[in-house]
């Protein structure tokens, strides 16, 4: 798997571990009281407060991984060599030879268009299905 294809895999894993820590975060936070006029919240978690307060820890723990992972993936990204003006004007080489080969595939495509199949015997080859140039 090539470099890109990898650092698009970890911000794939980086967003599902942000989004299952979030949700847990929502999940498990204990109830809060808005004002004194209400009564105390009754807590609704059936789980053991040991096991709730140690799952942020080890999700976080999860997410900081993926991200410096994420980040030693970003540092073995090869360096752009000569900066952008040599880009550029590399940028703009490989467009003049895109160009150059374009036109030539389309003078071929001109050429081709000059032949056809005939159903009639060749008068070079005499077979029938030849393809005969005509001019």
């Amino acid at each position: 798997m090539d470099i890109i294809s990898q650092l698009q895999e970890q911000v794939n894993t980086i967003a599902g571990l942000t989004f299952n820590t979030i949700g847990t975060l929502q999940r498990d936070a204990p109830a809060v009281r808005l004002s004194p006029n209400y009564p105390e919240p009754q807590s609704t978690s059936t789980e053991d407060p040991a096991t709730v307060a140690e799952q942020p820890k080890a999700m976080t723990t999860s997410l900081v991984q993926a991200a410096k992972q994420f980040d030693a993936l970003v540092d073995a990204l090869p360096l752009s060599e000569g900066g952008e003006e040599l880009q550029l004007s590399q940028i703009a080489q490989l467009q003049a030879e895109n160009e150059a080969v374009g036109k030539e595939l389309q003078g071929e495509i001109e050429a081709a268009g000059r032949w056809k199949i005939s159903s009639w015997p060749c008068q070079l080859c005499n077979k029938t299905r030849c393809l005969a140039f005509s001019p």
